[in-house]
């Protein structure tokens, strides 16, 4: 069982009014895909710890920034994420724990689930969604064997295509190991007592002919969610920095108009 003092020790961040329900949440989806022992459960807290900001963020930021324009198509990554229609990029932006993006995924997610993502995308940013495709995406791209190894580069690489924030993700890791227990009890099963009573409460699933002809699950690799927490933060600061240190157009006659008033002001004063 996951407890709460464990996931405070990996994930202190986490917002104090959803702790509960997502503790409750994650428990039920480790048991529920094997992600069940310390190894397992250390190395796949630890990546959610790193993509979502200790689960804070289950919606990408969204600008549009130079990257996220790139999601609408024409272009050689919107067609690699599955992305066909206008506005595609902005309506499969990543969400939920791991940051699925793309038509591509979150019909993929979504038909193995049994979920509509592709009508309700907004529900892959829910928790009771969002953690269920995170459990997913880590079955299905066979994590629990690599955690097993403790290969947790491989691990890495298969969530973000790369080694992007390998230092935080090894720091998270760490602690997790610590924290449930990794060496004295390395291959044990984390046992859950707690009440199994959440409720379903998402759309069934429903896939028009026209979404099932524009969307191909080969364009893309199921591995490859190129946005996770390091992209939403670097937006934020992308987004905060061109906002505050450039004035613009307006904003520069705006300040022109206010020296002029300063300078009518003055010499009427003294004249």
């Amino acid at each position: 069982m996951l407890t709460d003092n464990a996931l405070r020790q990996i994930m202190p961040r986490v917002p104090a009014d959803k702790f509960e329900i997502y503790l409750l949440l994650l428990d039920r989806v480790m048991q529920d895909f094997q992600i069940d022992t310390p190894l397992r459960a250390s190395a796949f807290l630890a990546q959610l710890a790193h993509e979502s900001g200790q689960l804070r963020f289950t919606e990408e930021i969204w600008g549009p920034t130079a990257q996220q324009r790139r999601y609408e198509p024409p272009s050689d990554l919107a067609r690699r994420l599955g992305n066909t229609k206008p506005g595609d990029g902005k309506r499969f932006r990543g969400r939920g724990p791991i940051q699925i993006t793309g038509r591509a995924n979150y019909q993929r997610y979504g038909g193995l689930l049994g979920v509509d993502l592709i009508g309700n995308p907004d529900l892959a940013a829910t928790p009771q969604i969002g953690f269920q495709i995170a459990a997913t995406f880590w079955r299905t791209n066979g994590l629990n064997e690599l955690a097993d190894a403790r290969d947790f580069i491989t691990i890495t690489r298969r969530i973000n295509g790369g080694l992007n924030g390998l230092q935080d993700r090894q720091k998270y890791y760490d602690i997790a190991k610590a924290a449930l227990g990794v060496g004295s009890q390395p291959g044990g099963v984390i046992a859950s007592t707690r009440p199994r009573t959440i409720a379903r409460s998402f759309a069934p699933a429903a896939t028009s002919d026209d979404d099932a002809a524009t969307t191909d699950a080969a364009t893309i690799s199921p591995n490859e969610l190129p946005r996770g927490w390091e992209a939403i933060e670097e937006d934020a600061a992308t987004t905060e920095t061109s906002t505050t240190s450039r004035p613009t157009g307006e904003s520069k006659k705006n300040l022109l108009a206010r020296l002029l008033d300063l300078l009518k002001n003055l010499f009427g004063r003294t004249s």
